[in-house]
């Protein structure tokens, strides 16, 4: 009796394909690239629990993004990655500055805090951006038994309103925090929509700007699971396998994790999915400016847009397109493109909100 497994399947297609919206990334399929990956790592036997041949070559693509140092850990999911890479870099008594904004301080259901033990130090920014300055409102009390210690900045590039670091404020944010005795995380979830719009290469705002580790997003750059803890300084961090394993991030068959970030950073699918989505945002950004009574509340510099309008109003066009209110009190609401959004899907989505401002 043959053991080669039938190719046939009962899957049942049960959504249109042709459905788009702009509520998130994350609604998007796999790149068809990454598809083919899985299907390349698929079959035979290989070793569990990260040692397979795809994880052990996964370090080599992220040394050659991100120098010789650099040690990737592979997790289930971005609130995995933040809470791993975050206790494996402060003790128990430590705290994490962070933007108000910041998807670990207000989109992660307290994991930091209760999964992780650590306390969160938020700061109100300016589109969602910290600084030297505004650390400082937290970066302090390490001498005093009653206060969570700051032991660690997080910032998230891109921000959470989708705005962009450059470089050079990366750089700043490190020395500064480095000089306290502080370390540094960049949650990067949308990691090479940074990079698309900087046009430099992923190290220069993270190991050369002097970011001691961080989360690397791959499900919202066409990823069907799976993201990773990148370890940039190795002196850093403690226990990284443990904690992994302790927080329920160990995958088994690590290598389906692992294969499709090697599809993903080898050549440059990564940065052609980004710089697409971004190009998206811009145009989307475009179209929505020209109708009146729409105002757009952050710099437009990733695959993100936010804007303004009257309430009837997106609810009438969350009928018609799925996103989500930001702030419904205000009427803010965010606007998310990904690498399969068409200019097609983009102009239809302009028309019809034209057409529901018309309505007012």
């Amino acid at each position: 009796m043959s053991t080669t497994p039938s190719a046939a399947t009962d899957a049942i297609r049960r959504h249109d394909p042709e459905v788009r919206g702009f509520a998130s990334d994350n609604y998007a399929g796999a790149h068809p690239e990454i598809l083919a990956a899985l299907a390349v790592a698929n079959g035979g036997h290989q070793v569990a629990y990260g040692e397979d041949d795809y994880t052990a070559h996964l370090q080599d693509v992220m040394r050659g993004h991100f120098g010789p140092t650099a040690e990737a850990f592979p997790v289930f999911n971005g609130t995995g990655a933040n809470v791993v890479a975050l206790q494996a870099a402060t003790e128990r008594w430590g705290a994490v500055i962070c933007a108000a904004t910041a998807h670990i301080n207000v989109d992660e259901c307290g994991a930091p805090e209760r999964v992780g033990g650590l306390k969160l130090l938020s700061v109100p920014t300016e589109h969602g951006k910290l600084t030297p300055e505004l650390i400082d409102r937290e970066a302090f009390g390490w001498d005093d038994e009653h206060r969570a210690q700051p032991q660690i900045v997080s910032i998230t590039q891109t921000t959470e309103l989708g705005t962009c670091y450059t470089p050079e404020e990366i750089r700043e944010i490190c020395d500064h925090a480095h000089e306290r005795g502080m370390k540094v995380h960049l949650d990067g979830s949308r990691i090479a929509n940074a990079a698309a719009t900087l046009g430099v290469p992923l190290r220069a705002f993270t190991t050369d700007a002097g970011v001691d580790l961080l989360s690397f997003g791959g499900t919202k750059n066409g990823l069907v699971f799976g993201e990773c803890v990148v370890v940039l300084n190795p002196d850093a961090v403690r226990a990284m396998k443990h904690l992994r394993k302790m927080s329920m991030q160990l995958a088994s068959k690590m290598r389906f994790v692992s294969a499709q970030f090697e599809a993903l950073l080898s050549g440059d699918l990564w940065l052609r999915s980004a710089s697409h989505a971004n190009a998206m945002a811009a145009r989307l950004a475009e179209r929505v400016r020209a109708v009146e009574g729409v105002e757009i509340l952050h710099p437009v510099q990733s695959n993100a847009v936010f804007a303004r309008l009257p309430h009837d109003v997106s609810e009438r066009l969350q009928k018609r397109y799925r996103f989500y209110f930001w702030d419904e009190a205000a009427g803010d609401v965010r606007w998310m493109c990904s690498f399969d959004t068409t200019e097609a899907d983009v102009d239809a989505f302009a028309a019809a909100l034209a057409e529901e401002m018309g309505r007012q």
